[in-house]
């Protein structure tokens, strides 16, 4: 098991995109470093998976360009790990050696695009590009998802079940008979709901609530 990479909450270069190039031949890393560098990409190298986890994972949008075959653990092997890990920094694998099982395995496990050598520079710059804006968006999601969260734990017991409720598609007079309340209750803990969500419109809460996975418990 590994493991975590530290992450790094300090500034890193204007939080630019960082391309981690993990990668046991000199000459290798240091062509794609020149590579990505030369479209105005961060780069930081490694000779091993073990190397690259004992330094620091900033949180800035970046990718891994990864060898299959790697002295200790293996590309593959390393892809397994960072998973479990809860890393989710996308990869891009390359090889020299690259058959369809390899390949189908890496993708499976959610790898961006497996190149084998010889590749084209433009080919790699692509999956970088790639690799980057998919880490990008799902860092804008789960900050809105945080968001969301720190709203809804302001929410009482009682707000949170109506929430459920009012998201399962019920009536406030519904609402009321069930949870044995009246109507102008269901009515004021409502209108609590939506400003604590920060929610404009009920089609507005129910993507919110949506977005959490709140849901109807069944009794």
């Amino acid at each position: 098991m590994i493991e975590r990479p530290k992450p790094s909450h300090g500034p890193v270069g204007a939080r630019e995109p960082l391309v981690f190039i993990v990668e046991d031949d000199d000459s290798m890393r240091r062509a794609l470093s020149n590579l990505f560098q030369s479209v105005g990409l961060e780069v930081r190298m490694f000779g091993s998976a073990a190397e690259m986890l004992q330094g620091e994972l900033p949180d800035v949008a970046g990718c891994l360009v990864l060898d299959i075959r790697l002295p200790g653990l293996s590309g593959l092997d390393f892809q397994t790990e960072l998973a479990k890990a809860n890393i989710h920094i996308p990869i891009i694998f390359m090889t020299g050696h690259g058959d369809i099982p390899m390949s189908v395995r890496a993708m499976k496990g959610g790898a961006v695009d497996f190149l084998t050598k010889p590749f084209r520079d433009q080919d790699m710059l692509d999956a970088v590009t790639v690799a980057i804006e998919r880490d990008r968006r799902r860092r804008e999601t789960e900050k809105i998802v945080a968001n969301l969260q720190t709203h809804f734990e302001t929410l009482t017991p009682r707000e949170r079940e109506i929430l459920a409720l009012v998201s399962s598609g019920l009536m406030n007079k519904q609402i009321a008979a069930e949870l044995g309340l009246a109507e102008i209750t269901v009515k004021i803990h409502r209108g609590h709901i939506m400003k604590k969500m920060g929610a404009k419109t009920l089609a507005d809460l129910l993507r919110k609530a949506e977005t959490l996975g709140v849901r109807r418990t069944k009794p």
